[in-house]
């Protein structure tokens, strides 16, 4: 295993956020994490959401932000993610009626803009895929391939989800190599092998998970995010699974 660090998506962890968000943290750190990445902060203030990392010596890896918060309340995350000590912004998800062909296009002047904002304030922001923004254009690029070429390498970096990339036959490795020096943020998640394709822990699928760990330094990887949107195990114990996998390499 490189010397990269790991982080959770605490998106993992929602229905355990919501009941005990401090509890959560804290057993985060119990397995061994070295840091999350948020998906909001439950009604928590930022001030109070450091301390509890403080508490439990866990960094803020990063915090998905969604389009509609960067879209209204730039200058609040901003503020928000210097507090908790987060250098990374992310674009986790579009919804269905923000994905046509004019979207992807206002989509891609947004991300440039706001990741120049960002970058002024010491933020870099990334995007994060799912599987149908590898869905072509008319142009007959995809709409992933669209977001990341035709924005500033500078103000847009990329959140790589393996999972996500495999499930639609697209190859992670050659994408992370495609976009080597934009890859900070890599979403881990495996995949079973079976025809349903579902959400695995790490070592158990299909997710060539080997091969891109060992990727790491050479792409300048900075925090491995281990993410399972739904898992079928207690969520603690799944994530254990994970963790405890990656800590063997």
């Amino acid at each position: 295993m490189t010397n990269i660090p790991i982080a959770i998506q605490l998106y993992t962890l929602r229905e355990e956020t919501k009941k005990d968000f401090a509890g959560t943290l804290q057993r985060v750190a119990e397995i061994g994490f070295d840091g999350v990445e948020f998906a909001g902060f439950e009604g928590l203030s930022a001030q109070e959401v450091k301390k509890l990392l403080d508490r439990n010596n866990l960094k803020a890896a990063s915090s998905h932000i969604s389009l509609e918060e960067l879209k209204n309340n730039l200058t609040q995350v901003i503020n928000d993610q210097k507090i908790i000590g987060s250098k990374y912004v992310v674009c986790p998800y579009l919804a269905e009626d923000q994905r046509s062909e004019e979207d992807y296009q206002s989509l891609i002047s947004f991300l440039d803009e706001t990741g120049e904002k960002l970058k002024a304030e010491g933020i870099t922001l990334c995007y994060h895929n799912h599987d149908f923004e590898l869905q072509k254009l008319q142009d007959g690029r995809t709409a992933l391939e669209s977001i990341f070429n035709d924005t500033n390498a500078e103000n847009l970096h990329t959140e790589l989800d393996v999972y996500w990339l495999t499930k639609v036959e697209e190859d992670p490795i050659e994408w992370l190599n495609r976009y080597k020096g934009r890859t900070p943020l890599v979403h881990l998640k495996d995949m079973t092998t079976d025809d349903e394709k579902f959400f695995a822990e790490l070592g158990t699928g299909g997710v060539e998970i080997d091969a891109i760990l060992e990727l790491g330094n050479e792409l300048n990887v900075e925090w491995w995010i281990v993410e399972q949107d739904v898992c079928r195990r207690p969520v603690f114990e799944s994530i254990e699974r994970s963790f405890n996998y990656l800590k063997r390499k």
